[in-house]
């Protein structure tokens, strides 16, 4: 709930350090905007701050951004906020600058929320804030940011995570999630769902960010399991087993299994129900097929099964993951 009393404005910092995103930078002050009293009188003000109030270049886009502040907001805010960051040191090196570090300690100390959208977890990471703890981030950061932050439980499955007084969200439009979760924590599903309504956007999204993961088809090139994995792939419908499996591949079923393992991570069956719960999710994407005809085209079987294993692997069902990403 709120750290102030309802009838004062909650005060959030945001900081803009180099490389920031652009589209991060923007989302809490349009979003928390939002959020109004019945009178009209806004529940929050957003205010930019950055090391010494010197501009920063965005990720992209050709422009800078001007902080209105120093640092100094940090010290007094009722909520800090770490849009993304791209390319920055705490992407390369895992290092950030002393005097941001000692801003964002010292506001958590105090008792200030910390809130971050996307990479700018490695932020919070790079300061130990999120030591111990469970955050989220970009999937497509995911090798990066475990390397560099081995302390942190990632989560790269979830839209955001919620850590109490500390909350990390997935990246992008993932920030919006956050943000109408934090109003919605501070003042209910109504205002939550008002502000939304004038963003013009959902007030709440199923599932997580596994359904917008990419699922690339290994390339063939020949040797080890490769073209065994690609003859299999133009085999889905089918019910092909482990015997066939590594009789194409000219091995033991044994061989086969532990190459198999070696080179996926993976069995061969769990492979297998990856690529068809990831051809289901194409042809629910890109063709107008009934749930029960992609079921069997994938090889799943039933409508049943694929709805279990789409719940199962990216939390939503067959007809809320076509809605996502197909118009109808």
């Amino acid at each position: 709930m709120m750290r102030k009393n309802q009838a004062m404005t909650h005060t959030i910092a945001m900081l803009a350090l180099d490389g920031v995103v652009g589209f991060d930078l923007g989302v809490p002050p349009q979003v928390f905007g939002a959020a109004r009293a019945a009178d009209n009188t806004p529940f929050y003000s957003v205010t930019t701050c950055g090391v010494g109030g010197r501009p920063v270049r965005p990720e992209r886009g050709g422009f800078q951004v001007v902080p209105d502040h120093d640092l100094s907001p940090l010290a007094t805010a009722d909520t800090v906020l770490v849009p993304g960051v791209s390319g920055g040191p705490t992407m390369t090196t895992g290092l950030v600058d002393p005097e941001v570090v000692d801003a964002l300690r010292a506001a958590h100390t105090r008792g200030a929320r910390i809130i971050s959208i996307c990479t700018g977890a490695s932020v919070l990471a790079s300061a130990g804030l999120l030591d111990g703890r469970t955050a989220a981030s970009h999937w497509a950061w995911a090798k990066r940011l475990v390397r560099l932050y081995p302390q942190v439980n990632w989560d790269f499955d979830v839209l955001f995570m919620d850590d109490g007084d500390v909350l990390t969200s997935a990246g992008v439009g993932a920030g919006i999630d956050l943000c109408l979760h934090v109003i919605r924590q501070d003042h209910g599903t109504a205002v939550a769902n008002q502000a939304a309504r004038r963003c013009v956007v959902p007030p709440w999204r199923d599932g997580g960010q596994a359904q917008y993961i990419e699922q690339p088809v290994p390339a063939a090139h020949g040797s080890g399991t490769e073209l065994t994995r690609a003859w299999a792939l133009n085999r889905l419908a089918e019910q092909v087993s482990l015997e066939q499996l590594a009789g194409h591949a000219r091995m033991s079923v044994r061989t086969f299994t532990r190459r198999f393992r070696d080179e996926t991570g993976l069995s061969p069956q769990k492979w297998l129900l990856q690529q068809r719960v990831a051809h289901a999710r194409l042809l629910l994407e890109a063709t107008d097929l009934a749930v029960d005809v992609v079921a069997r085209r994938s090889g799943l079987g039933s409508a049943t099964a694929l709805r279990q294993h789409l719940q199962a692997s990216i939390g939503v069902p067959p007809s809320t993951y076509r809605r996502t990403f197909r118009q109808t």
